[in-house]
C-alpha cells in the first residue's frame, strides 16, 4: 500500500508525528475553522471541539491508519475505515471536502513541526492521508449509493414527546416530505441536526431506540446533556409539531442474522437505548434465539426505555434480563459489579456493547476472557470514537 519510498519515511517520523498529534490537531481545527467557518454550521460538533473528543477522536485515527499500513502493509484497517465513514455519512460528508481538511492540516503540521517536515517527510505523509481518504471517500460512495436518493438531511416533524425518566425523553419523528425513506437495522443511529441559541445548526447522533426498520417514524431516545448544545434544545424547545433536520440512518452494530448462535446485549446508563432498539426487532420478528439482556444503571427509575425493554424480554420465549443497579435494587436485581462468567454467557456468542468506553472495555475484556470471539464483539459510541482510534486497541475492538 504505501509506496517503497514513503514507507521508511513514515515509520521513522510517525513517533515524532504521534507525539505532537495533539499539538496538532487543535491548531488544525483552528486552522480550518478559520478558514472555512461554514464546516461549524451543521457538521462539526462545537461541544466536540470544546471537550477535545473531536481532536482526539482524528488524532488516534491518523496515527492508528499510519501504524496499520507499516505492520500489515498488504490491508487496510477496514473496520476503523467503515465506522468513520459511517459516522461521515450520517453527517452528509462529501468528497470536496477532503481537499479543505489535508491543506489546514498539513498547514498545522508544518506549523507545530518546522523544519523538520522535509519535502520528503511532507510526501509520505501526504500519501498516508490520501491512502485513508481515498478509502474513506470509496465507502462513502458506496454507503451514499445504498440509499433510496441522495436526500442527505431531510425535515421530520414530531408526532409525539414522552418522558422516560426525569432527564430522558424519547421523541416519535415523521416525515414531512415525499423524498424515498431509508429503513433502518436494529442498532443503527440517525443524525439529528438543529438550530442553536446563536442560531447555529449542530448535530448529534441518537441510536433508534425503537423500530428501526419503519420507514414511516424514528423512535429517539435522549438523554439531556447540558454540557452539550443539542439534547438541551431539544428538552426544551421540541414539542408535538415541532420540526428538525434528520439524516437516513447508518451504523455498524447491527443484528447478525439468525445463525442459531446466542445474542448477548451488555449495556449501562443511556447505552440501553441500542438494546432497546434491536429488542424491538427481535420482537416484531419473534426471534427463538437465546438472548441475554444485561444492563447497569444508577437505579429502576433512572433506567431509560425499561417498560419496553422488560416487555420485549418478556414477550421473547428464550430472553432473560440481568439488571446491576447501584441504589434500591429490588429482588432479582443485582448490586454486585457484572460477571460475564457467573452469568453464564456462552462462548460463542454475539456480544453487544453500549456505555462508557471504560467499562466496554472492561466487558470486552471479560468477554474475551471467557473464549467468545473478537469478531463477535460489536460496540457503539456516542460521539467521537475514541476507542477505535485508540492505536493500542485492537482493529476486532
Amino acid at each position: 500500500m504505501l509506496s517503497a519510498q514513503s514507507r521508511p519515511v513514515v515509520e521513522a517520523t510517525l513517533p515524532v508525528i504521534g507525539a505532537n498529534i495533539p499539538e496538532i490537531t487543535p491548531l488544525f481545527y483552528k486552522t480550518m475553522f478559520g478558514n472555512h467557518p461554514e464546516l461549524l454550521d451543521g457538521m462539526f460538533s462545537r461541544a466536540n471541539q470544546k471537550n477535545g473528543a473531536q481532536p482526539q477522536a482524528l488524532a488516534g485515527s491518523i496515527a492508528k491508519f499510519a501504524s496499520w499500513l507499516l505492520e500489515h502493509p498488504d490491508s487496510l484497517p477496514e473496520e476503523l475505515l467503515a465506522r468513520i465513514a459511517h459516522k461521515h455519512t450520517s453527517l452528509n460528508v462529501r468528497e470536496d471536502q477532503y481537499q479543505i481538511v489535508h491543506d489546514n492540516l498539513f498547514a498545522a503540521i508544518v506549523e507545530v513541526l518546522g523544519d523538520a517536515v522535509t519535502p520528503e517527510v511532507a510526501a509520505a505523509w501526504d500519501e498516508v492521508y490520501w491512502l485513508m481518504a481515498d478509502a474513506l471517500i470509496k465507502m462513502e460512495k458506496g454507503l451514499y449509493a445504498a440509499l433510496p436518493e441522495d436526500t442527505g438531511y431531510t425535515v421530520w416533524k414530531v408526532a409525539s414527546v414522552s418522558n422516560d425518566t426525569e432527564n430522558v425523553k424519547t421523541f416519535e419523528l415523521v416525515p414531512t416530505g415525499s423524498e424515498p425513506v431509508a429503513p433502518g437495522k436494529p442498532g443503527h443511529y440517525v443524525s439529528i441536526r438543529m438550530k442553536t441559541e446563536d442560531g447555529l445548526l449542530q448535530p448529534r447522533q441518537f441510536s433508534l431506540s425503537c423500530d428501526p426498520a419503519s420507514t414511516e417514524h424514528r423512535i429517539i431516545t435522549v438523554k439531556r446533556d447540558d454540557a452539550g448544545e443539542i439534547s438541551p434544545v431539544m428538552f426544551d424547545t421540541l414539542a408535538e409539531g415541532s420540526t428538525l433536520e434528520v439524516s437516513p440512518p447508518f451504523g455498524l452494530n447491527a443484528l447478525p442474522d439468525d445463525d442459531g448462535r446466542p445474542l448477548v446485549f451488555v449495556t449501562a446508563g443511556i447505552g440501553v437505548t441500542v438494546t432497546s432498539g434491536a429488542l424491538c426487532a427481535l420482537k416484531h420478528a419473534g426471534d427463538q434465539r437465546d438472548i441475554t439482556v444485561i444492563h447497569a444503571d444508577r437505579s429502576e427509575s433512572t433506567m431509560a426505555r425499561k417498560p419496553q425493554v422488560e416487555g420485549a424480554v418478556e414477550a421473547l420465549p428464550n430472553a432473560r434480563l440481568e439488571l446491576f443497579l447501584r441504589e434500591g435494587a429490588g429482588e432479582g436485581h443485582h448490586t454486585e459489579k457484572i460477571s460475564l462468567k457467573d452469568l453464564g454467557v456462552a462462548e460463542n456468542a454475539h456480544v453487544f456493547l453500549c456505555g462508557p468506553q471504560p467499562f466496554m472495555q472492561a466487558m470486552r475484556g471479560q468477554a474475551i476472557e471467557l473464549g467468545v470471539n473478537p469478531a463477535d464483539i460489536h460496540y457503539d459510541a456516542f460521539g467521537p470514537d475514541l476507542w477505535m482510534a485508540d492505536p493500542g486497541t485492537p482493529a476486532g475492538a
